[in-house]
This record gives structure tokens, C-alpha cells and sequence, in this order.
């Protein structure tokens, strides 16, 4: 009996070679501030470059991808899914006004295939680099038995750094304050179970290729993550004082991710009728006979995060987010007046925040 790691399915070569192939990747998001270089037992970053901060808070994130991975492994396509790894964790941050620092990434898998780690490292990377992220650091585990040889999940968490006296809040919303709406990149990395849900439901394959998705199904739900904070951290420094708190649509939906960054006693009613939900959310609905309406708390139906802004610079605002590739509208006020809040998401995810609720039609 061989009792070697290899004979219980784990291959340590197979994983320096993994890390082999995607130093260079890792290596391109490196800034004067990483020290070290790749294959460290910690990635370590040279928190010397905050001492011109007056008081400097640290925000981190942490978050995964979610079963949009099922979708990249069933079309062997491992080269987005990192973006939307980077979004789900760096544009977290970038909600409180923080500017990420570095990140760390752990990709778990039961068998290590070389190129698919490096591919999934290399969006990783470059979604890092768009975002003026140094990738300090990750690990690949090998977990043979738990995960089949074609399984993986990824995960990663980040740093950032904001001034105390500039952190972005409900405590800086006001009564009057307009609510900006940026377009997102389609379904980005929630929701994927019920997308998943309805496509087994119909019979359809993430291979079929239908006119209704463009081109090849799972091609179309695996359209990377829009990244945001770039263009944020540019309007916080072009705009000082212009933004008053951020919300990055991602779980829970619309109305609940604006509730959490909003004051007690405010209120938002959202019209659908200032932005016309994408094609891919409408294919999806018609598919499973459901309304637009009903998946609102489950899909961001085009909108990736929301700004909330003072009533005299939204203009100026959506002029430096477009000038910036990315499109946005007025989509609401804010509102501390006596109002029947019956139907409002009041707060979300253990926040007493204020309340909001989507109103009218979708524009077509």
C-alpha cells in the first residue's frame, strides 16, 4: 500500500506549477509598497504609505463568486470569473469611500489543473490592476473526495484605507439628496441559483445556443462583473464632498442594498421608469413566466450601485461617471417627510437603515 499525498489525490507538483504559470499575472499589480514578491508565507504590504493620512480607518471585505462558477466550469471558460471575484470584494469597499490597498484570493478544488488555476489568477490580476489593487498573496487548495476533479470555488478579501473624517454613510444622507443609478454589466455574481433553477426547469443547456441570449447561453450569463471603483474614487476626488454614501447592488437586490446606507426615518421611492432593465433579465423572466417585478429582490436588473449625492451636484456627478464609461441616471430623492411606508424594505442584513421601494413601470 502506497501511503504518499500523491496516492490520496494530491498533487503538490501540479500546484507549483499552477503558481509557476501565473507569477507574472500576480507580479503586474505589484507597486513599490509589496514586498516580497510570490510565494511567501505572507504577502506583506508597506503600511508606511499611510502616514500622511490624519486618521486613516482600514475597511476590509471579503466575499466568493457564488454558482456562477458551476457556469464557467461547465463551459471550461475560467478567465472571467476573477473579475467578478475582484468586483464582489474591491467595490465593497469602495462603498464606504475607501480606496483598496491589496487583496489575498483561495481557490479550492479537487484536482489542480495548471492552466485553469492560472486563467482563474490572471482575471484575478487584471481585475486588481483595473482597480489599483496589489495582489499580495493567495493559496490553491487541493481537496480531493470533498470536491470532484473538475470542482472549484473561489473566495478572496481585501483591504482599503479612507480617511476617517471621508467615510461615506447614512450619517451624511440628507432629506433632498438624489439617488444616481449606474448601469450594470448584466447579472453580475448574484442570483445565479435561480438563473441556474430556471434554465434546468426549461431544458436549457449552457452550451444551446438561442437568438434570445445572443449566442451560446452560458457565454452570455458569464459576462464578467462591472468594476466601479476606479471611476468612484475619481469623482470622490474630483467632486469632494459631492457623494454621501454608496450601494453596491449585490445580494438582497435593489430597494434592500440602497435600505442599508440610508438614515432611520428616510425613505426612497425609485421609479422604474428612469431605466429600461437589460435583455438578459427579460429573457430570463419571459422564460420562467415571471414579472421583472418579482425578482427585484434577487437581481440587480441593471443597476450595479447607486450614489447618493447632494441635490446640487448630481449633474456634475453623472457627467464624471459617464466621462468615465460608466452610464448613470436620477433615479430618486430622499425624503425624511411623514410618508405611509407600507411595502418598503426597511434596513437589510441586520441594518436599521431607511426604507425604499421601487415604483411605476420599467421604461422599454
Amino acid at each position: 500500500m502506497t501511503n504518499s499525498y500523491a496516492a490520496a489525490g494530491v498533487d503538490t507538483a501540479a500546484g507549483d506549477r499552477a503558481v509557476e504559470l501565473m507569477k507574472a499575472s500576480v507580479a503586474a499589480t505589484h507597486g513599490a509598497q509589496v514586498l516580497g514578491g510570490v510565494g511567501g508565507f505572507a504577502g506583506l504590504w508597506d503600511a508606511s504609505a499611510l502616514r500622511d493620512y490624519r486618521r486613516p480607518l482600514l475597511a476590509t471585505s471579503t466575499d466568493g463568486v457564488g454558482t456562477k462558477v458551476a457556469i464557467a466550469q461547465a463551459l471550461d471558460i475560467h478567465d472571467t470569473i476573477g473579475q467578478d471575484l475582484v468586483a464582489m470584494v474591491v467595490d465593497d469597499i469602495v462603498v464606504v469611500g475607501a480606496k483598496p490597498l491589496f487583496m489575498t484570493d483561495y481557490i479550492a478544488c479537487g484536482k489542480v489543473h495548471p492552466q485553469r488555476i492560472a486563467d482563474i489568477v490572471r482575471g484575478i490580476a487584471e481585475a486588481c490592476a483595473a482597480t489599483g489593487t496589489a495582489l499580495v498573496g493567495g493559496e490553491t487548495a487541493e481537496h480531493p473526495g470533498l470536491l470532484g476533479p473538475d470542482d472549484y470555488d473561489v473566495a478572496g478579501a481585501a483591504v482599503g484605507v479612507v480617511e476617517a473624517d471621508e467615510t461615506l454613510g447614512p450619517e451624511r444622507v440628507q432629506h433632498g439628496d438624489v439617488v444616481i443609478a449606474m448601469a450594470s454589466s448584466g447579472l453580475h455574481s448574484n442570483g445565479f441559483s435561480l438563473v441556474r433553477h430556471i434554465l434546468a426547469q426549461r431544458g436549457i443547456g449552457y452550451h444551446d445556443e438561442l437568438a434570445e441570449f445572443g449566442g451560446v447561453v452560458g457565454r452570455a450569463l458569464l459576462v464578467p462583473t462591472a468594476l466601479y471603483t476606479s471611476p468612484l474614487l475619481a469623482v470622490l476626488d474630483e467632486l469632494p464632498g459631492a457623494v454621501h454614501a454608496l450601494s453596491h447592488v449585490t445580494g438582497g437586490g435593489i430597494a434592500a442594498n440602497l435600505a442599508r446606507v440610508l438614515p432611520v426615518g428616510s425613505w426612497v421611492e425609485l421609479d422604474r421608469g428612469s431605466w429600461s432593465p437589460p435583455s438578459i433579465f427579460r429573457v430570463l423572466t419571459d422564460i420562467s413566466g415571471e414579472s421583472l417585478e418579482s425578482t427585484e429582490g434577487t437581481w440587480n436588473l441593471g443597476i450595479g450601485m447607486l450614489a447618493v449625492v447632494a441635490h446640487d451636484t448630481a449633474s456634475s456627478v453623472i457627467r464624471a461617471l459617464e466621462s468615465r464609461g460608466v452610464p448613470a441616471w436620477v433615479a430618486g430623492r430622499v425624503s425624511t417627510a411623514a410618508h405611509d411606508l407600507s411595502g418598503f424594505e426597511q434596513g437589510a442584513k441586520g441594518v436599521d437603515g431607511g426604507a425604499v421601494k421601487l415604483v411605476g413601470a420599467f421604461a422599454q
